[in-house]
């Protein structure tokens, strides 16, 4: 899994929540910004990662599990055989 597909899924199951990344980190009890575009890079130009805790969160504000949001994250080229 890369980098852009860990964000571009938060995003989609933003999307499936009717929810904006802003509103679902505040809803999960995150920083408004946390989610968003601007804190996925660091100044320096290295991609930043969500941590486990705050997806975690993300999930329980949300009534969902890992395997909820694995359905957003793309499937291994060798897995679609």
């Amino acid at each position: 899994m890369t980098h852009a597909d860990m964000w571009n899924a938060i995003d989609d199951f933003a999307r499936s929540r009717n929810m904006t990344c802003s509103c679902m980190a505040r809803r999960s009890g995150l920083d408004s910004t946390t989610l968003n575009r601007s804190k996925r890079w660091t100044r320096d130009g290295k991609p930043r990662w969500p941590s486990m805790q705050s997806l975690a969160k993300v999930l329980d504000s949300n009534n969902a599990y890992m395997i909820d949001f694995a359905r957003f994250c793309p499937m291994p080229k060798d897995a679609e055989k």
